[in-house]
């Protein structure tokens, strides 16, 4: 019984060891914590930050504590716990230095976390959401190239997972709700990549009912001005000059 109490004691103290030492100023801390962030020591970073937030919130190094907190959670992968902290900062502290790419922040760990088109979108929708908000609030921002860029990479994962819907109802031959979700696409992401593949998909979905009148009106007024892939445009040429419609 004795070992274990000695064992637990000499555990007790190295715990007590690795906590942030109370009797240094809160500079101190500041620093410790950013040497822990910059040696990839996320965790005691996180620990310094919290200290002094614990006992300076609404001073110089309660304001870069907050931040260098989430970013000690963001460069650990904690993304959601980074977001919090994040927010933390934007809505109370609307006049740090830090403000924008703390907002900047939060987009990209939504868009992080936004996982691959065929599960649950609404990390990849919030991502978006705020990226939207990013750029209404900071048009003129050093990160507006990449907003746009990670912008156009959602879109395009939300109209895949539009499109293989469809593709899915095409292989059960549900031409009317597979051509719903490809309206869906061509109205809402019109402007990604896929648009080409739905456009055949929709003209494919009528002959496939014997539409051939559909099948040629979608062809003429939208598809052929969509569809700039050489063996799609060959093969519904071909297809409509041996049907009379």
């Amino acid at each position: 019984m004795k070992y274990i109490h000695i064992t637990f004691l000499l555990f007790f103290i190295g715990c007590s060891s690795s906590l942030p030492d109370e009797s240094l100023p809160l500079a101190d801390h500041l620093k410790i914590g950013m040497d822990f962030l910059d040696q990839g020591k996320f965790v005691k970073a996180q620990d310094e930050f919290k200290f002094i937030l614990s006992r300076g919130t609404g001073t110089d190094y309660g304001d870069d504590a907050q931040f260098f907190l989430a970013e000690a959670y963001f460069l650990n992968e904690q993304y959601m716990l980074s977001i919090q902290e994040y927010e933390n900062l934007t809505r109370k502290m609307a006049f740090s230095p830090f403000f924008e790419k703390a907002r900047f922040r939060i987009c990209e760990a939504y868009r992080i976390e936004s996982p691959n088109y065929y599960n649950d979108q609404s990390y990849t929708e919030k991502a978006l959401e705020r990226y939207r908000e990013f750029l209404d609030d900071f048009p003129e921002s050093e990160h507006s190239k990449t907003v746009s860029e990670s912008m156009s990479v959602l879109r395009n994962k939300l109209a895949k997972k539009l499109y293989e819907t469809g593709i899915l109802y095409m292989k059960m031959d549900e031409f009317e709700p597979a051509r719903m979700s490809f309206n869906q696409v061509l109205d809402l992401y019109y402007d990604t990549d896929i648009i080409e593949s739905v456009h055949y998909e929709v003209i494919k979905s009528y002959l496939k009912q014997g539409n051939d009148k559909k099948a040629r009106s979608h062809w003429i007024n939208k598809g052929r001005d969509s569809i700039k892939q050489e063996k799609l445009v060959l093969e519904l040429t071909e297809v409509f000059s041996q049907k009379e419609i």
